[in-house]
């Protein structure tokens, strides 16, 4: 059985890797910072957040940048903006009621077909699409930015398989996403969203395994069954759409060819040498 090709529409050079490696260590500080940050390190517990949100657009725009730089094509370019209007037209459809979120089917399956790279910047430009359609812009934007674009990376860098399996690969996958996504996202905002004085708040100063015993405390009791209605989600999306749009997605990858190199040669006729010719 044949195994699909990969498709690289957008080129991640050895700096860009080591770029989006930083990014991604910075990206685990800024999520976990409550375990992380010494009590009275800052004025107060709301300027953590603010200040990581900051640096996450920062080290967004410089991972995109280099990675741009590494190679990407107008007709990557073209796909990506196609595919990040697609993403915020389909986000409000489920607004993420009762966990339901669409944002992540599109993402995995691109993710899975044009390689890392385009997954990544795919989640960052689609999520910041969405945000300034639907009025999403807040200090929570840079957390979600950063989950999606990891989550549209990693689907990427998944085994390779076909048919069935592949389809129920991708499906685990964006499950998990789900769940991994919802407990990460919390994490911005938890040390200010209850009573110091609740059993499952942040309560700073705290060793690390009660601060994170509360913490999975939250997180099941206020987010669990949000992050299963995005789980299930997920995964009929994928199971039921995954196929046709897999195909979809590979052909436009197979009449696009990405990185095809361009070349120019002299076109001979009647012995005489012509303008040059662009072929590929």
């Amino acid at each position: 059985m044949t195994l699909p090709a990969r498709t690289t529409a957008i080129r991640i050079g050895p700096r860009a890797a080591v770029v989006v490696t930083m990014a991604a260590f910075l990206g685990v500080v800024a999520f976990f910072w409550p375990f992380l940050v010494a009590p009275g390190r800052f004025a107060s517990h709301y300027a953590p957040p603010l200040i990581f949100g900051v640096l996450l657009v920062l080290v967004l725009c410089v991972v995109i940048s280099e990675i741009a730089e590494g190679g990407i094509s107008s007709k990557a370019l073209a796909m990506l903006g196609v595919l990040s209007a697609v993403n915020a037209a389909l986000r409000p459809l489920g607004a993420g009621t009762a966990g339901v979120e669409t944002v992540f089917f599109v993402l995995v399956l691109a993710g899975r077909v044009f390689g890392p790279g385009f997954g990544f910047t795919l989640g960052c430009t689609s999520l910041f699409a969405s945000a300034l359609i639907t009025g999403g812009v807040g200090p929570w934007m840079p957390y979600q930015m950063f989950g999606c674009a990891f989550v549209g990376m990693l689907a990427g860098f998944l085994p390779r398989a076909t048919g069935r399996r592949e389809v129920l690969l991708l499906a685990g996958y964006g499950s998990l996403s789900g769940y991994l996504f919802g407990f990460l996202l919390n994490l911005s905002f938890w040390p200010f969203s209850l009573d110091p004085g609740s059993s499952i708040a942040y309560l700073p100063g705290l060793p690390f395994t009660e601060q994170w015993q509360r913490y999975i405390a939250f997180d099941i009791a206020t987010s669990l069954g949000w992050d299963t209605g995005r789980a299930v989600t997920n995964f009929v999306c994928v199971v039921l759409a995954g196929p046709a749009v897999l195909t979809v997605f590979r052909r436009a990858a197979r009449k696009a060819r990405f990185q095809a190199p361009v070349r120019f040669a002299a076109r001979r006729g009647d012995g005489e040498a012509g303008p040059p010719s662009l072929t590929k």
